[in-house]
């Protein structure tokens, strides 16, 4: 039996305490039942210096950021829009990948707005990953109006919305597994 696929969800907020977090945390749950291991790299405990500071390809954070990334086999982003485009944070963690990292591994790509869901930061994270080599799925979730999204036990309220979570991370699964072989 082949290793269990493993899947690192990458948050475009410094706290995983987010919706965008949130987002990742009910997408990485659906990643574990269908069997592959997960990890959330967390911005508030492991920080990544500004791409072009003085040193930061050698800080021991971006170390562990691009050694996990290279032992996994598919990534989860999830990016909050700001002013059209993707969070600063997420456009950071992407610049510290490369294909060294990310080549033939697949994408999945999720994004949340406080009005009207659209797929500008979608696109612009789909052009990065494409960059870097990677394969982003089809699939994609946009969360529009986010402040009304999730309910008291943060869910996601709209059914629907939650199949598309699930469509997306079975695309990721199963894409990841097929990638691998080809590696």
């Amino acid at each position: 039996m082949a290793d269990p696929v493993q899947v690192m969800g990458i948050c475009g907020t410094y706290s995983p305490d987010t919706a965008n977090g949130r987002m990742l945390e009910i997408a990485l749950g659906y990643c574990e039942e269908l069997g592959a291991e997960t990890v959330l790299w967390d911005n508030s405990v492991n920080t990544l210096p500004f791409l072009g500071e003085d040193g930061c390809w050698s800080h021991p954070v971006v170390e562990e950021y691009t050694g996990l990334a290279s032992s996994s086999d598919a990534f989860i982003l999830s990016s909050p829009e700001y002013h059209g485009t993707m969070s600063g944070v997420m456009k950071n963690h992407l610049d510290f990948l490369s294909f060294d990292q990310t080549t033939d591994k697949a994408f999945g790509l999720m994004s949340t707005l406080g009005g009207q869901s659209n797929s500008n930061t979608l696109n612009h994270m789909r052009i990065a990953v494409r960059w870097i080599h990677g394969w982003a799925v089809p699939e994609q979730v946009s969360v529009g109006n986010v402040e009304s999204a999730f309910d008291d036990d943060g869910n996601l309220m709209d059914e629907k919305l939650d199949q598309r979570v699930r469509d997306l991370v079975a695309s990721v699964v199963k894409t990841a597994e097929y990638l691998r072989g080809n590696r």
